[in-house]
């Protein structure tokens, strides 16, 4: 039985094809304490939404992953830390995060809005998803909302509800921090992550302190 924080974001605007797969794909299988659905397979999925003879034919697998990042922007699947949608899901297994009962994100789907000068990120939502994606710099400043506010604020078409809003956030600030020719000075994994001021020895330093320290005749 899905939850209602799932059936308001099946509500969003979807493909069939997209719903066709979180509702009888992802979601009978899925397992509720870890938020995993079953394995993708892109051969069960072409067979199913194939099914309808007015929609061309998906034949690629590539075709099989815009469907996926639907779901993505709706909050109904989340893609893991390890996973991209650029590569193969094939055999890989999604979040569902909506699917968890004992914490309902269902007040987080009540509201659907447009994009506002002072909108805010949810803040424990917005720790519970970058748990999800793998966000491991959780820091953010007022100039980062500023500017998803500001690129939010020129489509006001786009209307999603505070789950959605918040997810997108997380998701711009991760694909900043892993994007190529992004500056930082730590890199942890596959991320950069902010640095706070400070001096750092590097091993070479290290090695030319000691060995001028240990010089005869230097006090």
């Amino acid at each position: 039985m899905f939850t209602q924080a799932e059936l308001n974001a099946l509500t969003a605007p979807l493909s069939n094809a997209a719903r066709v797969i979180y509702c009888l794909l992802l979601r009978p299988d899925a397992n509720k304490d870890t938020l995993l659905s079953k394995p993708l397979l892109y051969k069960e999925i072409m067979a199913l939404i194939n099914g309808d003879p007015q929609q061309n034919p998906v034949s690629r697998g590539r075709e099989i992953n815009p469907l996926i990042d639907e779901l993505a922007q709706a909050g109904l699947v989340t893609i893991p830390e390890s996973l991209s949608l650029d590569s193969s899901l094939n055999g890989k297994q999604l979040l569902l995060p909506l699917i968890n009962t004992a914490k309902s994100y269902q007040p987080f789907h009540q509201q659907h809005y447009s994009m506002h000068r002072d909108w805010q990120p949810e803040s424990q939502l917005f720790e519970d998803i970058a748990s999800l994606i793998g966000l491991i710099d959780k820091s953010y400043e007022e100039q980062d909302i500023g500017e998803f506010v500001a690129y939010w604020l020129g489509r006001p078409e786009a209307v999603f509800s505070n789950y959605q809003w918040t997810q997108k956030f997380t998701y711009a600030l991760k694909n900043r921090r892993t994007a190529k020719g992004y500056q930082a000075t730590k890199k942890v994994g596959n991320q950069v992550v902010k640095v706070e001021p400070g001096i750092e020895a590097d091993d070479n330093a290290r090695k030319l302190v000691a060995k001028y320290a240990t010089k005869p005749g230097n006090h």
